[in-house]
């Protein structure tokens, strides 16, 4: 499959195409990406939590995405990688935003750069913009500020806040992104934002007046027993592979595997 492009996935604001994003964070899934129709995929901070096992994102380094964005890239050499930015590595200077942008573009070979933030992460956009590298927004629901939010919880709830959301994404615009990711806001918020900007929108926990969709991997292919209200189980493969687990496991203390079809059975001579 051809790879999707900036000016394609910028075309989707008029020309009422859909298209879709999932988190990524290894080769073996990446190459299966590869294969589908899904045009995107975003080397997510979430892999603190998918892989890493932390609570929340803000552990994640550049190093950390770097090394799982390679697997990505090898596994999934014609799909559109978007390398996310991690917490405490381009919110200090605009200087430091290019760095870490330049590291993802150079050693993931990224197609583009995420960043959480509205109008105080405007100036790191223009910046990194401006050096050449595409970036894609994120306002509403940022998991890195979750904190100051109170958690995650939904944005967007007061018309005082709604305002808010459209500044940012106002500000994220004109900075020169060429999408902007709307995280856990109501559908009317979004379709709001979506009629009073001129970028095409990327939704996760959005509703349906978006021109693109994001779900975390985990989330879709039910790794997990719990799933935020947003995300549609397409499949349940956590129960699948932990009954796979223990039928393995009760097989061999059974002495039923492994029998000799998934045994190499050749004769050597003199052996007996």
């Amino acid at each position: 499959m051809r790879k999707i492009t900036v000016p394609e996935i910028r075309e989707t604001k008029t020309n009422g195409r859909r298209i879709t994003l999932v988190t990524c964070y290894d080769y073996s899934f990446a190459t299966l990406v590869e294969k589908s129709d899904i045009e995107m995929i975003l080397i997510g901070d979430s892999m603190g939590m998918t892989m890493l096992g932390y609570e929340g994102t803000v552990g994640v380094t550049p190093d950390d995405i770097i090394h799982h964005g390679k697997a990505v890239r090898r596994g999934a050499p014609t799909t559109f990688i978007i390398g996310d930015m991690p917490f405490g590595y381009y919110n200090e200077s605009v200087e430091q935003g290019i760095h870490t942008a330049n590291r993802f573009m150079r050693e993931i070979n990224c197609d583009a750069i995420k960043l959480e933030g509205g109008r105080r992460s405007a100036a790191v956009v223009k910046g990194i913009v401006e050096a050449g590298i595409p970036v894609c927004g994120h306002i509403g629901l940022t998991p890195q500020s979750s904190s100051s939010m109170g958690g995650f919880k939904v944005q967007g709830k007061s018309m005082d806040a709604v305002e808010e959301l459209l500044a940012d994404a106002k500000a994220i615009e004109e900075a020169g992104a060429f999408m902007i990711m709307v995280e856990g806001v109501p559908t009317t918020v979004c379709k709001y934002i979506r009629d009073n900007i001129g970028i095409p929108i990327i939704g996760i926990g959005a509703g349906i007046e978006c021109e693109a969709q994001a779900l975390v991997m985990h989330d879709m292919l039910g790794f997990n027993e719990w799933v935020p209200k947003f995300a549609k189980k397409y499949a349940n493969i956590g129960p699948q592979i932990l009954d796979a687990f223990n039928t393995y496991h009760k097989e061999v203390t059974e002495g039923k595997f492994p029998t000799p079809e998934y045994s190499y059975n050749t004769k050597v001579e003199g052996l007996e």
